[in-house]
């Protein structure tokens, strides 16, 4: 029996938005393992114990991705990379993100810098801030590295400009993620052909309870219209691009008990008949065989 380990994407934190309420989803972060690299894709509150839950050795942290500066795409990157440290990191990591990322990295290590020097002097420790370095990106290649390649495409996100599409391929293998974005024709051509894209997915339906629950009202309601996607028009972007698989994540609302994964279903089937997975906090897809081990619907 073979121990090779499968190339996969596990979907550590499935909301959109940085609230969390009790029994609920955790803000965007992902796993993708492919080519013998683990790659975070985003770091959303809950990611560290997202990729401990997943089995992944936080020792091994590798490569960390960020599409854009939002909170609920930030606000665990220096906290994952400092308990990965804690733990016993001690080989290089790369974090790949817009501009401001080196900016949000140094500003962590200051807030830091008593526990950061204490620990290297009375717990002989490598020096996190020599074990971590930062490299922002615009569109086109931002790597291409043994065997594996990553691509950036900026996206539709107002007000944020510098929000960006990604596509890792490795060994015949592709995996896209949309990043936050409005509906955005150009991105099924970014995502042609890809074995699975992860786009975020939006109901209208639960949107009057949840800006009623938050509390800003139709300012909130006018920026989800205007920077986010319908679950239709995630399906569309995937029937253009002719995936084999499309998961809808960052779900908004992911956390209303007036909606089910049949809702969601319903919505991406008016445009997308092909595979169809909704997230969850813990689904894991499985890239060689297109599998999902867990929450798959292929209705």
């Amino acid at each position: 029996m073979s121990t090779e380990k499968l190339d996969r994407l596990v979907v550590l934190g499935s909301k959109g938005g940085p609230a969390v309420r009790p029994g609920g989803p955790w803000p965007s972060s992902s796993l993708v393992e492919i080519g013998g690299r683990n790659i975070v894709v985003d770091c959303g509150l809950g990611v560290t114990r997202g990729l401990v839950d997943a089995g992944m050795s936080l020792k091994a942290l590798d490569l960390i991705f960020i599409t854009h500066l939002h909170s609920d795409h930030l606000l665990e990157l220096g906290p994952l990379i400092h308990t990965a440290w804690t733990a016993g990191l001690a080989t290089p990591v790369t974090v790949y993100g817009p501009s401001g990322t080196h900016d949000h990295w140094l500003h962590f290590c200051r807030a830091m810098e008593f526990d950061i020097e204490i620990r290297i002097v009375d717990e002989g420790r490598p020096d996190i801030r020599e074990l971590v370095s930062v490299k922002e990106f615009g569109e086109g290649t931002i790597l291409a590295e043994g065997g594996l390649t990553v691509t950036a495409l900026r996206v539709d996100h107002p007000p944020v400009i510098d929000c960006f599409a990604l596509r890792f391929e490795h060994g015949g293998r592709s995996v896209v993620f949309s990043a936050d974005t409005a509906f955005f024709p150009p991105l099924a051509d970014f995502a042609k052909g890809a074995d699975v894209l992860v786009h975020e997915a939006m109901l209208e339906e639960g949107l009057e309870r949840l800006v009623a629950r938050t509390g800003n009202g139709a300012r909130l309601k006018e920026h989800l219209f205007a920077s986010h996607s319908l679950a239709e028009e995630a399906g569309h972007i995937a029937s253009d691009a002719g995936v084999k698989r499309l998961v809808l994540n960052h779900l908004i609302p992911a956390d209303d008990p007036a909606i089910g994964e049949a809702d969601w279903v319903a919505a991406a089937r008016k445009s997308w008949a092909g595979d169809l997975t909704i997230a969850r906090d813990g689904l894991v897809v499985e890239l060689s065989g297109q599998k999902a081990a867990s929450g798959e619907e292929t209705a």
